[in-house]
């Protein structure tokens, strides 16, 4: 399960950073280096260099901790997409030939859909869990989670639909922080 943290936590983080407090790095690096390390991992497919991107995405919030904005985004979607852009660079600057692209593309997809379970609303992601991982269908899953079988439906189409964007996402397209194409 995703570590979900209110606004008001991320805005503090960010301050605490500013002020250099190292125990404020430590905290975040405990929340949130498995995500980092999750999605590198899954554009890379290197230990060694999944190691070097989360401690260069940790290295970057403690050098720039004002890089992050908390009236675009939660600190979680911009660590994913700093862990995300930090990875994608790497494997370009260190791949070569004409199947870099495509390796590029499949990568970023992959980590892109990853991105996507663990930043949607938890009742979303629960939803997507219990049928994928729990083999659940629709009905056992409102049982589940105490809801009507047609929000259980809606749940999952919706974060179907979500996942769906990480296939027509491109690489190759600037930014923003939370990754969306612009």
């Amino acid at each position: 399960m995703a570590h979900e943290t209110p606004p008001h936590w991320d805005r503090n983080m960010r301050e605490r950073l500013r002020r250099g407090e190292a125990a404020a790095l430590a905290e975040l690096y405990d929340r949130f280096a498995s995500l980092a390390y999750g999605i590198a991992r899954r554009v890379l497919d290197d230990d060694e260099a999944t190691g070097q991107v989360t401690r260069e995405v940790f290295g970057a919030i403690w050098e720039s901790p004002d890089d992050f904005d908390p009236r675009q985004g939660t600190m979680r979607s911009w660590i994913a997409a700093l862990a995300h852009r930090l990875a994608v660079a790497r494997l370009r600057g260190a791949a070569a030939g004409p199947g870099v692209s495509a390796q590029v593309r499949a990568a970023s997809t992959a980590a892109r859909a990853d991105y996507i379970v663990t930043a949607m609303p938890a009742p979303l992601r629960a939803a997507l869990e219990l049928t994928r991982f729990q083999r659940q269908d629709y009905r056992q899953m409102a049982e589940r989670l105490g809801i009507s079988e047609d929000e259980a439906r809606r749940r999952l189409r919706l974060g179907l639909q979500l996942l769906s964007s990480a296939a027509q996402y491109s690489p190759d397209a600037p930014a923003d922080m939370t990754g969306e194409a612009r």
